[in-house]
């Protein structure tokens, strides 16, 4: 059988019927064997998430919400499907609001929104997204299926607004649905437990259910379509003569994008490095259609000259500090904080520990909770727990980085001309990456100071 490739198509291109148009084209120039993964249009959770809130309340809102979401649906038909067809659309878009409006009434009814129902309200954005490309695409004269999730059976491990798909579950269900010549439309961000519940893989979680099915298909390649010109060598907005990647291994685009680039959801790389499946990102505008991507990630593990290839940072996170002569040596500390973060949801984004202090880098939005929790617990040689905020996380990614000579000298030169002062550096924990927290009002400055030094053209030459 003809592999198949999956195409995901993220809410940042659909913010319009031009964006649709060009989107279905591509889709087109694809043809057969081909299976598209689609988010929400741009703006659309968000709604739900807002209709969600106000439903608990106010039952005219629901309507009010609900007509707007169709409006916007029903018009991007309209400007690309001319003929008697709009009227069939609106028929079955209605029908799948209608199946909304049920879920709403009950959270209405409830006066409240159990996490359950939360996410099936708001896996809606998807499923109005794969009926409108299934519709459009079928009055074009092209062959198309729409799949939800639930009739494929993509299983998850049932944690509501943050799900695992549970590949080995679901791989022979999910292969044997999307077996047919055609070309499916599948709306992705969720999933469905083992108990028949939906339950979404969190925000961004489309590119991470596409690479499910990726996995689950052994599918030729994954393509994603954006808005930007695949991974650069820093974001564009900060770093104005940043550099395109045209290639990097999963490891080195998971770091980048656990730590700060948004360009894929962190967990896409999972599901495709376990069947060596690259993933290829093209530019929504890329006039050479889905034959050039602007970036390829695979398994090549390649040293480049520079050996830096991006840098990446985030803001809004935090660090809880564990003090104590004895922390890094007594025994059970880090079981009880990880275990009392853990039952309150709370991730632990990194851990660096010495023989006096313990370092817990978590979101700014869990820093204030985890602070008050510790707080209250007899932690054995813990002495004093302080909490810092407004600090950055810069990741300096490259294959080679530990290994490498001068690599680590060159980048904390760089700082130390720039005057940036380093809180915490950890170096070694992943094989690809560096990386470090600064003040955050001094994050921009750092960016620069770093990308000048390994990508500034008379660097190279005196290197």
């Amino acid at each position: 059988m003809r592999k198949k490739r999956v195409i995901k198509v993220g809410g940042s291109v659909l913010k319009n019927s031009k964006d649709f148009e060009k989107v279905l084209k591509i889709i087109e120039q694809y043809g057969k064997s081909s299976i598209v993964v689609v988010s929400a249009l741009s703006g659309i959770t968000d709604l739900l998430f807002e209709l969600g809130e106000k439903s608990k309340k106010d039952k005219e809102t629901i309507e009010k919400y609900l007509k707007k979401i169709t409006e916007i649906h029903l018009k991007i038909y309209r400007d690309l499907i001319s003929g008697n067809e709009a009227e069939n659309f609106a028929l079955k878009l209605h029908k799948r609001a209608e199946e909304l409006y049920k879920k709403l009434l009950a959270a209405y009814y409830l006066e409240e929104i159990p996490p359950s129902l939360l996410d099936t309200i708001i896996s809606f954005g998807e499923k109005f997204s794969s009926l409108l490309f299934t519709e459009s695409l079928k009055a074009k004269g092209v062959s198309t299926e729409e799949k939800l999730p639930e009739n494929i059976g993509l299983k998850t491990d049932g944690v509501f607004g943050d799900a695992s798909v549970k590949l080995e579950e679901s791989q022979y269900s999910v292969r044997k649905a999307l077996s047919n010549n055609t070309i499916y439309i599948i709306p992705g961000f969720y999933g469905i437990s083992l108990e028949g519940k939906i339950s979404v893989l969190g925000r961004g979680g489309s590119d991470y259910s596409a690479a499910a099915i990726a996995n689950c298909v052994e599918a030729k390649s994954l393509d994603v379509w954006k808005d930007v010109n695949g991974f650069m060598s820093a974001d564009p907005k900060t770093i104005k003569d940043a550099r395109e990647i045209k290639r990097l291994s999963y490891d080195e685009a998971a770091e980048l994008t656990y730590f700060g680039a948004k360009i894929l959801h962190p967990r896409t790389f999972e599901p495709v490095s376990a069947k060596n499946i690259p993933v290829r990102i093209f530019h929504i505008d890329s006039s050479s259609g889905p034959e050039n991507p602007a970036t390829i990630i695979d398994n090549g593990k390649k040293i480049s000259s520079k050996v830096i290839k991006s840098i990446s940072s985030t803001n809004g996170m935090g660090i809880l500090r564990l003090w104590g002569a004895g922390v890094g040596i007594k025994p059970g500390i880090m079981a009880q904080v990880t275990s009392v973060l853990n039952m309150e949801k709370i991730n632990i984004k990194s851990i660096i520990t010495s023989q006096t202090l313990i370092n817990l880098l978590l979101s700014k939005e869990d820093l204030e909770r985890s602070f008050q929790l510790l707080k209250k617990m007899p932690l054995p040689a813990v002495e004093k727990i302080e909490k810092k905020e407004k600090i950055a996380v810069i990741a300096v990614v490259g294959e080679g980085i530990v290994v490498k000579h001068g690599v680590a000298a060159r980048i904390f030169n760089a700082l130390a001309k720039e005057k940036i002062n380093i809180e915490i550096i950890s170096l070694g924990v992943s094989p690809v990456a560096t990386y470090f927290i600064v003040e955050e009002g001094e994050r921009d400055k750092a960016l620069i100071s770093i990308h000048k030094e390994f990508f500034n053209e008379n660097n190279q030459r005196n290197q």
